[in-house]
């Protein structure tokens, strides 16, 4: 093991030997060099006659850049989005990141957390999170509704065992019994547990209430306190698009943070969804633990882990992608040019309930429950998902997603609210096209 990775756990297993044992093989020996990166930072402090350590071009004192290309780049130098960004991600973005994460979860008040690593995406750092925490056979508690790429990045490329409990209960609720009892029995058979908390659900739209967050939190906490390692993830890409006065406002995070030593809180968000910038591909890590005295070094130390993983998989994020996301969260306009876009969603999301409440389509499917993010799902009742998808994109030109036998989830996301009742209705056309 490189004397580096060796440095880091001490000081996390001093601070919290259950965090150390909840790391992977690969997580142990991660570790961020000193190298190459360390020498360059050294000489961009001190070497002010020449600089010949880092791969990078520069031309009369200015990065060497083709004016094909900053010119489609207003208002950012070539420094600013040409060259390489640190593989923990620029300094600036990811102060400005945690600031607005108290801001708009203030539960997280007066709580340690670390600083935001960045990521290349969401999908990339729950690549990252798998490839430190999560060992081959580690048990992964998933709702049954849940985004298919987790089996690629859990399943495929670790050999995690998913294990599933049932989202909603009878009353359209989440089912905190399916997920209490979920984790009592897998905790039986294992040391240590990885579960992950997607708000708003992705593919349902389902956020819980206030109420279901606060047990979510407390099962999960006692369960820690019986003595189960919990890594509890939080997926929160569609973070914000909340649509409903009674549901959860904040990242179950700040539930979960910094309550007991067995339980390990990761907060996964970006500004891919929440500043709609998909193809910036800016996302962020942090961690949320319980320490008996400083958080600084370890998570410090968690930090360096998770930027050695950032710098082996695919170097560091696209700093244009980060400095675009941090002039834009600079903006004076910022807070009011968000608000206008959520409400466009809102007005989509709500216009999809009204829509839904029409008796007419009560033969044909049952909605699940939604109140919040891109996508709502359809239970049919007569006719399976995938020919009915197939049908309505070869007839009618209507392109929807078929998840499992009777599941067709809607991204509600990209319709305007105008065209609410034709999607509708089309779908509707298509069941009983079907049925005859």
């Amino acid at each position: 093991m490189n004397p580096l990775a060796k440095e880091l756990n001490e000081v996390i297993q001093k601070a919290n030997p259950h965090v150390f044992n909840m790391l992977s093989e690969v997580g142990k020996n991660l570790y961020f060099p000193k190298g190459i990166l360390s020498q360059s930072a050294e000489a961009k402090e001190k070497a002010h006659k020449f600089n010949a350590t880092i791969g990078m071009a520069t031309e009369k004192g200015d990065t060497m850049h083709l004016p094909s290309v900053i010119a489609m780049v207003n208002g950012l130098k070539p420094k600013e989005c040409l060259t390489y960004a640190p593989s923990f991600g620029i300094m600036p973005l990811r102060r400005a990141w945690k600031k607005e994460m108290l801001k708009k979860n203030p539960s997280l008040e007066g709580k340690a957390i670390s600083l935001p690593i960045v990521t290349n995406a969401i999908t990339h750092g729950l690549s990252v999170v798998s490839d430190m925490w999560i060992n081959p056979g580690d048990v992964i508690i998933l709702p049954d509704k849940m985004w298919g790429n987790y089996n690629l990045i859990f399943s495929v490329r670790r050999q995690a065992k998913i294990v599933h409990f049932s989202l909603f209960d009878e009353t359209g609720g989440f089912n905190l019994k399916s997920f209490q009892d979920c984790l009592e029995t897998q905790a039986k058979a294992n040391k240590k547990l990885v579960v992950i908390l997607n708000f708003p659900n992705n593919p349902t739209g389902y956020t819980p209430t206030v109420s279901e967050a606060d047990t979510i939190a407390s099962i999960l906490i006692d369960q820690a306190t019986r003595g189960t390692n919990i890594l509890a993830i939080s997926d929160d890409a569609y973070f914000g698009l909340f649509y409903e006065n009674n549901s959860l406002k904040e990242s179950i995070f700040s539930r979960i943070v910094n309550q007991n030593p067995r339980l390990l809180g990761i907060k996964l968000d970006g500004a891919t969804k929440e500043n709609y910038v998909w193809g910036l591909r800016v996302g962020f890590i942090t961690y949320g633990a319980y320490f008996e005295n400083s958080h600084e070094d370890v998570y410090n130390a968690l930090e360096r882990k998770t930027a050695g993983a950032v710098r082996g998989s695919i170097s560091n994020a696209s700093h244009l992608g980060q400095s675009m996301t941090l002039k834009s969260m600079q903006s004076d306009t910022y807070w009011s040019e968000k608000k206008s876009k959520f409400n466009i969603m809102k007005e989509r999301a709500l216009e999809v309930k009204r829509v839904l409440a029409d008796p007419k389509y009560r033969d044909a499917w049952e909605p699940y429950p939604f109140n919040s993010g891109y996508f709502m799902c359809l239970k049919l009742r007569n006719v399976e998902a995938e020919p009915l998808r197939v049908h309505l994109l070869e007839k009618y030109g209507v392109g929807l997603i078929s998840l499992g036998k009777y599941d067709l989830r809607v991204a509600f996301s990209c319709i305007e609210k105008d065209d609410v009742q034709e999607l509708f209705d089309t779908i509707l056309q298509g069941v009983k096209d079907l049925g005859s």
